[in-house]
């Protein structure tokens, strides 16, 4: 009896999980597998297991941990259709037990099994193994679907539409709402509306509108590092990609999950394709009505398109027709809310929040003035202005710290 070939054997059988025989551990547990049955020279059993545990130790020390990862991040068509409210035959189910059952087998190999069959007496690398129930733990996974996801949106949060799809951000802005001073009744709209949202009771597209650096873009990003734990995910959408909308939105419109499809710093020309795209989701395409997805997006201009003279031209109906095109897109968001730039005083409370959060040693009255002066010297008052200038503040403070310290 040869335990590495017949596990081997029965990975061959997968269905639901095949895709999985790509990986390259597995292929290495494989060749491993194959080389103990075939006889292969023990020179080359012995490298074929060294690159078998060179792989591992790219990920892991731990082999139950790294079959448990390829498992749950792996996407296929049974959670897929799970996610979509899907029922399965009995015999897909059935397959669905055995699969786990194997690779709960291949996750519990130990270095010894291999090293029995190979008959080595000299050093061979180990690994580790913790006991596990890959079975129990999927079926716990299937039934948190619209908290934890599948796949790539199992292991990320954050992601880009690019050439190639949905692709993770390696690195998401981790901005938290408790970073953010002032505009507590602003935000608290769309908090609102993105609980709304999570709970599957859909939301409305949002319109964060105001002057630059007001925290339009650093709002959403907060609220998703706020709720990313409790099934939220971004997709950050370009202008020029809005024609791809309506193919996006039916493929997550089955996703168990909650998406905010974000477009930033959001204008048009006069002749633009893209708002026709998006003034076609915006009114109700059947695409567009998923609860699980809303559109949010920033824009330094209230009505979005940018007026030339041109759009003047023309008779007087001519006139009042483009004029109506061109304000029925904003109109067209559920919910818009403005982010006024601070006054005085509202940006010296954001300045003062943010010393404490720094630990600024200034008086009150000194920072207030200095505040001030930078605001004037750096285009005006702003919740990004009054941060610049904390910041600029701190580390003035250090080096003047590490100075007395010489």
């Amino acid at each position: 009896m040869n335990k590495l070939h017949d596990l081997s054997t029965e990975l061959n059988t997968m269905a639901i999980f095949h895709s999985l025989l790509e990986d390259e551990l597995i292929q290495n547990f494989q060749q491993l597998a194959t080389s103990t049955y075939s006889l292969e020279s023990k020179d080359c059993i012995i490298g074929i297991y060294g690159s078998f545990v060179a792989t591992l130790f790219k990920k892991t020390e731990s082999l139950s941990h790294y079959i448990a990862e390829l498992v749950f991040s792996h996407e296929n068509f049974y959670i897929i259709g799970k996610g979509a409210g899907k029922t399965f035959h009995p015999v897909v189910e059935a397959s669905l037990k055995n699969e786990l059952d194997v690779l709960n087998r291949l996750a519990a190999l130990t270095p010894e099994d291999a090293r029995d069959i190979i008959n080595y007496k000299g050093f061979l690398p180990m690994w580790t193994n913790e006991p596990l129930d890959l079975t129990d733990l999927y079926m716990k996974r299937l039934a948190n679907l619209p908290i934890s996801g599948y796949g790539i949106y199992a292991r990320h949060y954050a992601f880009a539409l690019t050439a190639d799809g949905v692709t993770p951000i390696a690195h998401p802005d981790p901005q938290r709402l408790s970073q953010l001073p002032g505009y507590e009744r602003e935000r608290s709209l769309i908090l609102q509306n993105t609980l709304s949202l999570l709970e599957g009771a859909g939301a409305s597209n949002v319109l964060l509108y105001g002057d630059a650096g007001t925290g339009k873009s650093s709002t959403v990003k907060a609220i998703l590092n706020e709720y990313k734990d409790r099934g939220l995910r971004l997709i950050e959408i370009k202008k020029e990609q809005l024609l791809e909308l309506p193919s996006l939105l039916e493929v997550l419109s089955v996703n168990p999950l909650k998406f905010i499809l974000f477009i930033d710093d959001l204008s048009f020309n006069g002749n633009d394709d893209s708002f026709s795209a998006l003034k076609a989701v915006l009114e109700g395409s059947v695409a567009s009505r998923s609860k699980n997805v809303a559109i949010y997006a920033t824009s330094n201009r209230r009505h979005l398109v940018k007026e030339n003279m041109s759009d003047r031209e023309g008779d007087d109906l001519h006139r009042s027709d483009t004029m109506q095109e061109t304000l029925s897109l904003s109109a067209r968001f559920g919910l818009t809310v403005t982010f006024q730039a601070p006054d005085k005083d509202h940006y010296l409370d954001i300045v003062k929040h943010l010393a404490q959060e720094y630990s600024l040693a200034l008086s009150e009255s000194e920072l207030c003035v200095r505040a001030e002066a930078f605001a004037i010297r750096n285009g005006g008052r702003s919740p990004r202005t009054a941060k610049h200038f904390v910041q600029v503040q701190a580390v003035m403070q250090l080096e003047g710290e590490e100075h007395e310290t010489n």
